[in-house]
């Protein structure tokens, strides 16, 4: 619906722009309705592996990186929205004639209960972390092609190939970051990929001299954080039982924030310093705050697992 409305009234300025963000914002959030609707199907134990396949929708990302810009060139940036809506709507009919309520349907008590969430330091790590991990899947597929331009003098064909190619694979692997979650525990997964981002992005921020180094280090990169994706949201049925619905919505627009932090950070970089490097060395110390946050609270978490696993049992059979 946002992008045949998009379509029909063709922006052709910056500022109209604005608007087809809030459209398209208004639309993403049918992101905080699939992943509660796909959580209450399964119960504790798979809930990592079901979310990160739920949340592998996002490869949308990756289909619009590698298509896009040749349909635009045969047929116009506005009439890709057009030819958007057609998948679109076979979505649509796919999920009217296919998807149900689970059978133990969860209430979130209404907007009163917001607030004690918000109060809650749990729900802002997730949200932190979350913010680290997609913030980073979005933020890198949308400056990437631009950056491979700048960087290297891709011509503009290739680095948008080369885009999709890395968020094909942050895309892909999110179930997989939700199945190693539910075999070793979040805490612990979340740990070992944000050490790994920590090094990855600071390597990459002292500027790799070629796209022969550079484009194998962003594969990396963006494997760690796609499978961190899953492992995030692995913890949100966990410390939040109850919740899953709210958590998925604030934790899913954490993300966002956290996308346009990383792309305007590196655009703020080469702007003040004519390099990007201190836009990556930023991320990469962002990265190693949620390492050192995720280190406080394994241990705090792993004493209270009894107590969540026994509530989530019970939001499962309510």
């Amino acid at each position: 619906m946002s992008e045949s409305l998009t379509w029909l009234i063709a922006p052709h300025s910056y500022g109209a722009l604005f608007g087809v963000a809030l459209v398209l914002g208004v639309a993403g959030a049918s992101f905080a309705i699939a992943l509660p609707l796909a959580s209450a199907w399964y119960p504790p134990h798979y809930q990592g592996t079901a979310l990160g396949i739920a949340g592998a929708g996002n490869s949308g990302t990756a289909l619009a990186s590698l298509f896009a810009p040749g349909l635009a060139v045969l047929y116009g940036w506005v009439n890709v929205l057009g030819l958007a809506t057609l998948p679109l709507t076979a979505v649509l009919v796919a999920f009217v004639l296919l998807a149900s309520e689970p059978p133990q349907r969860r209430s979130s008590g209404g907007l009163v209960t917001w607030l004690p969430v918000l109060r809650s330091g749990d729900c802002w790590l997730l949200m932190f972390f979350y913010g680290v991990t997609f913030g980073g899947f979005v933020g890198l597929a949308s400056f990437l092609t631009i950056y491979f331009n700048d960087q290297y003098a891709l011509p503009p064909a290739i680095a948008g190939s080369c885009t999709a190619m890395v968020v094909f694979v942050g895309s892909f692997v999110r179930p997989l970051g939700g199945a190693m979650a539910d075999r070793i525990g979040g805490e612990r997964a979340l740990s070992i990929l944000f050490a790994l981002a920590v090094a990855i992005f600071a390597v990459i921020g002292f500027s790799l001299p070629t796209i022969w180094l550079a484009f194998p280090a962003f594969f990396l990169g963006m494997l760690v954080l796609g499978l961190g994706n899953g492992a995030v949201f692995q913890l949100v049925p966990m410390r939040f039982p109850s919740r899953v619905g709210i958590l998925t919505g604030l934790v899913g627009m954490s993300g966002g924030v956290g996308g346009f932090y990383l792309a305007s950070s590196l655009g703020a970089a080469r702007q003040a310093t004519g390099s990007y490097g201190p836009g990556f060395l930023g991320f990469a110390g962002v990265a190693l705050v949620a390492f050192a946050c995720v280190g406080v609270c394994r241990r705090r978490w792993a004493a209270e697992r009894p107590r969540m696993s026994a509530e989530a049992d019970a939001a499962a059979s309510s």
